[in-house]
């Protein structure tokens, strides 16, 4: 059965891009180049559509992202090698199996991480030995319409991470822990290596758009709980 295209998108554009990009490329290097291929493109809040009371529409844009948008798109187009491919990932990394309801969109982003590692082209959590994780407890109540429920995780605590940045690739995704009690992740971006420095991509609401920066200006900047990065 063929599943309805995302709305809002232009499928030109996703075939000029994918026709640019060499498919024999590693999807690490195929996230590099395309995160820089929209830096400056505007923040957009609440791009997606849908909620207990509004049926949920697959959607997708190219000209403006919030950070999980941002996230999605990326690692969709760099797994994809047509329009119809890059439908298809985009669908099965936002929903559980794929199935567009509102019921199934991976809305915490603990549970994004977990429906994404299974499947063809499963992420992988990076846990290099000698980087101490620790456990979180999170009871989400963060979503107007869905019920409180626990959730139990790990990750690298903040005074850690540096121990973790040598073992980071380009193209890993970082996904930022909450100190809230009811949310498991406050943001994430793509994680980019270059000669001296760790950058972060990410679509940065105060920022107005997608920016790069310095990892570590990130963390400086922001107070978190810690990190988990995965690896597509």
């Amino acid at each position: 059965m063929k599943h309805a295209q995302p709305q809002g998108l232009s499928r030109r554009r996703v075939e000029q891009l994918l026709a640019k990009m060499h498919s024999e490329r590693p999807v690490g290097k195929r996230m590099g180049i395309f995160s820089r291929r929209f830096l400056g493109c505007p923040y957009a809040l609440n791009p997606l559509v849908g909620s207990r009371s509004e049926a949920e529409k697959f959607v997708a844009s190219l000209d403006g992202f919030d950070c999980v948008t941002y996230v999605e798109t990326i690692l969709a187009l760099s797994r994809a090698s047509s329009a119809d491919e890059f439908d298809d990932w985009l669908r099965k990394i936002r929903y559980q199996s794929g199935t567009v309801r509102w019921i199934r969109r991976n809305h915490y982003m603990i549970l994004w991480i977990r429906s994404n590692q299974r499947g063809k082209q499963p992420l992988k959590i990076i846990a290099p030995d000698g980087v101490r994780n620790v456990v979180k407890e999170r009871l989400l109540h963060e979503l107007p319409g869905l019920p409180p429920g626990p959730i139990r995780f790990e990750c690298i605590p903040k005074p850690a991470i540096r121990k973790l940045e040598p073992h980071v690739q380009t193209g890993d995704l970082i996904f930022f822990v909450s100190t809230r009690a009811n949310l498991d992740i406050f943001h994430c971006g793509i994680l980019v290596r270059d000669e001296k420095h760790l950058l972060l991509r990410h679509a940065s609401r105060s920022k107005g758009g997608v920016v790069e920066q310095d990892l570590n200006d990130f963390l400086k900047a922001n107070r978190m709980a810690g990190v988990i990065v995965v690896r597509p």
